[in-house]
């Protein structure tokens, strides 16, 4: 992408690095916003290979597959790259076009793609598959030896958790819940949520103790009535107000007590610096 980019005059060169840099920065967390950023640098740069790869995974990551495969397949025509081509044929997928997927998996572009990129395409032809109601063939599709490796790899985790979610969908539980274990094994930073599936296989309920407490509180053991309780607070205000008539009888006793009036307490902030004042958190 470098190289490309320095093919550019040096400030539009300077303004496309920004907007993709953004756009990784923001895909996961924020892809619509992602996508805007993409949508600028496509219009500075639309013959740069690598801002119309961009602009293909952030509609992507909108869904936006018909948009996605147009950049994909441009891309691709300008680098003669197969490394999209999985993307792609999940593009095909989105668009609901299962059986061109299964034809995409199939093809000799597959066998020029490195191993991680094969994995990806497995699993795109196994949830085409299932697209498809074909259960059976999906499982069958993911039985490989990446699956039965002991080694974890980057796609490890994804691949064993398609396996254990389709053997669930086949009605197989038992099988399902060894494999959701293997990818807890293998997921080491919670790409997936197989931990809470195993949990939900093994009939475990988590509970929210902050609203437990909070129950517990609001249900707890109140004495007296409500016509008891009212008198009780009518008794403790009047017994305020004869408290407050006695303090005013002996109010000629008390002047020598010093007091602050709400003229001192606005003067006192009025002679604070805006400094000194609390701030409004921006939202």
């Amino acid at each position: 992408m470098r190289q490309e980019l320095l093919s550019l005059p040096k400030g539009l060169a300077e303004d496309v690095a920004r907007n993709l840099v953004m756009v990784a920065r923001l895909i996961d967390e924020d892809p619509e916003s992602a996508y805007e950023y993409s949508r600028i640098a496509l219009r500075l740069a639309s013959r740069v290979a690598a801002v119309r790869e961009a602009a293909g995974f952030a509609a992507y990551a909108n869904q936006k597959f018909s948009e996605a495969l147009a950049e994909f397949r441009a891309a691709r025509r300008m680098t003669g790259s197969v490394e999209l081509w999985p993307v792609m044929a999940d593009c095909e997928r989105g668009l609901g076009r299962p059986e061109k997927a299964l034809e995409m998996a199939g093809a000799p572009e597959v066998q020029k793609l490195d191993k991680a990129s094969q994995v990806e395409m497995r699993l795109v032809a196994a949830g085409a598959r299932r697209d498809m109601g074909q259960l059976d063939a999906a499982i069958v599709t993911l039985q490989s030896p990446e699956l039965a490796s002991n080694s974890v790899q980057p796609w490890t985790a994804r691949l064993r958790y398609a396996y254990a979610d389709a053997l669930l969908a086949a009605g197989r539980e038992g099988e399902a819940r060894e494999w959701f274990a293997k990818t807890v094994e293998s997921d080491k930073d919670g790409s997936t949520d197989a931990s809470d599936r195993l949990a939900e296989l093994d009939g475990v309920e988590f509970v929210d103790v902050l609203v437990e407490d909070d129950e517990e509180a609001g249900n707890g053991d109140t004495t007296g009535t409500a016509p008891e309780i009212h008198a009780e607070a009518e008794a403790e205000h009047q017994d305020a107000d004869d408290e407050e008539g006695e303090d005013d009888e002996d109010e000629d006793e008390d002047d020598e007590i010093e007091s602050v009036t709400t003229d001192e307490i606005t003067d006192d902030v009025d002679d604070l610096d805006e400094d000194d004042a609390p701030h409004r958190p921006q939202s």
